[in-house]
């Protein structure tokens, strides 16, 4: 029995419900990570190679570990936070604790690549440490920063239907309880083809944000 449109178009906006809150998180936790990974590095201007690698040691230790062993070492954490095991909002918890540090490594990329004149001439002129990240660090990397949040939300539509092989809801629940355990290959090629056009319209919105960025 072919399933109603109404579910497929519930277990979509779970999906964007899980995308979306996790990525948002995961972009106002990732920046200010990615900032005091660049200004405390050596050569910063906050210069503190101990903090500086604790940051880095945590930023790697959860970039290293893949999703699906987050997802499950988080299951005490996630019940703390969220209540329950299972459904979108538990899934949103290990989904945005995944992304915020793999954000936060592009994110530190982009920054590490603004001419260094820009930030010495920002200092010659009296500027504040707080001035220089917000007037001339951020937008001058915010080109590739929103390329990275692009990549990082396609990385989250990923992770979230991973999720679905627990019960986190969203498309990937659909496609482990309908398609692969009763056998239904039409639930199956319904969820990828949907994935599929939820990643490109992604990508596409991200990449003409960076674009018009540039030609500013």
């Amino acid at each position: 029995m072919s399933l109603s449109p109404d579910r497929y178009w519930q277990a979509f906006l779970d999906t964007l419900m899980m995308v979306g809150v996790s990525g948002g998180i995961a972009l106002l936790a990732g920046i200010p990570i990615a900032v005091l990974l660049i200004v405390t590095a050596p050569g910063g201007f906050l210069e503190s190679p101990r903090l500086n690698r604790v940051v880095g040691g945590v930023v790697n230790g959860f970039r290293a570990t893949p999703f699906i062993v987050l997802l499950v070492a988080l299951i005490p954490f996630t019940r703390i936070v969220a209540g329950t095991t299972i459904g979108v909002w538990a899934a949103i918890v290990p989904l945005a604790i995944s992304a915020t540090p793999f954000f936060a490594r592009i994110a530190e990329v982009s920054l590490r690549e603004v001419d260094a004149g820009l930030i010495e001439a920002a200092q010659a002129m009296g500027c504040r440490k707080w001035h220089i990240v917000r007037h001339v660090l951020l937008p001058e990397a915010l080109p590739g920063i929103i390329g990275g949040f692009t990549i990082t939300l396609v990385t989250l539509i990923g992770a979230s239907a991973m999720a679905g092989a627990v019960g986190a809801g969203g498309l990937g629940d659909l496609a482990i309880r309908y398609g692969y355990q009763r056998f239904d290959t039409q639930v199956m090629l319904i969820v990828i083809a949907i994935l599929i056009a939820l990643v490109t319209s992604v990508q596409w919105i991200g990449d003409r944000a960076v674009r018009r960025l540039k030609t500013r």
